[in-house]
């Protein structure tokens, strides 16, 4: 056993159970012991109170896999685990990161002798059954020490996987991958939208869905997913008009005025997000009170 998983919850959690479906068992830890330990009873893995718990049972030369917030809960599980390693030991940040972050990680790792690689991961809950994408920078050393995992983490062997070059390259690359998965979602929302403003034509949104599904340019996975949630619910009236973004999506937009790139659609998508989450509600506010001013417009009060 020389690979453990640090961070189980949805991702880490499922990565965790997807190796133990191929026959691979590994180490796992989790800052909530009991998490760690109720996976161990479903898996059949190792599951360690500590970090040097987990690093002592694990054989040199390690992999130990990080599935954790980006920012401070990385930063510290590091600061915790670099003096447990030994050189050769091998560090990958599976989570959500910022490229730029990779580089200086990695730099710090090496003044220890250990590897660093960053690898983006897509899937969501759905990557245990089918399998997940997943994009990693690093070393070519690297890279082949984690081909039997990648293997077993994709869709298959050969598919679903890629070393898309040095430190820092995994998460640019998912970083981007969001930024479009922004886009495409808007664009569905914004369609669909405006189908069910249209009344008169009674339009059944599900089939739609379905129908564009089969032949068309547009079919994709998240369409897919749209098509079943609309077959239970085309009016979503339970549904809060609340969208949270992630940090991968801020960074795109950052990416894209760092290097003069235009990306108007993934970066409005972002914007459009912002605005579902109350931080368009006093600009509108703003906007009501000027239209009253210059044209004795109505005012909507609460």
């Amino acid at each position: 056993m020389e690979f453990g998983i640090v961070g189980l919850g949805r991702m880490g959690g499922n990565m965790a159970r997807r190796l133990a479906r191929k026959g691979i068992k590994i180490a796992v830890h989790n800052r909530s012991h009991d998490v760690s330990e109720a996976i161990a009873a479903e898996t059949g893995h190792l599951a360690s109170t500590t970090l040097e718990e987990m690093v002592t049972a694990l054989q040199a030369p390690r992999i130990v896999w990080l599935m954790l917030p980006a920012g401070e809960a990385t930063e510290t599980t590091l600061d915790a685990l670099l003096p447990l390693l030994s050189p050769g030991d091998l560090i990958v940040d599976g989570a959500n990161a910022h490229f730029k972050d990779d580089i200086v990680r990695a730099v710090r790792c090496a003044e220890h002798g250990i590897e660093f690689a960053d690898a983006g991961v897509s899937g969501g809950v759905w990557g245990l059954d089918n399998g997940y994408c997943i994009m990693f920078g690093g070393s070519d050393a690297a890279a082949a020490r984690l081909k039997p995992y990648m293997e077993a983490f994709a869709p298959t062997p050969t598919t679903g996987w890629l070393h898309t070059g040095p430190v820092g390259s995994g998460h640019y690359v998912k970083m981007v991958h969001n930024g479009i998965e922004y886009g495409m979602m808007q664009a569905f929302a914004e369609g669909f939208s405006l189908m069910q403003a249209k009344p008169d034509f009674n339009l059944d949104l599900a089939a739609i869905a379905e129908l564009w599904q089969h032949g068309s340019v547009v079919r994709s996975w998240l369409l897919d997913l749209t098509a079943d949630f609309l077959a239970t619910d085309q009016t979503l009236e339970s549904i809060e008009p609340f969208v949270s973004d992630s940090g991968e999506g801020r960074w795109t937009a950052l990416a894209s005025v760092e290097q003069g790139v235009p990306t108007p659609v993934m970066t409005l998508a972002l914007m459009m997000r912002f605005a579902t989450q109350g931080k368009n509600d006093y600009s509108a506010k703003m906007l009501a009170k000027m239209r009253q001013g210059f044209g004795g417009h109505a005012v909507k009060e609460s």
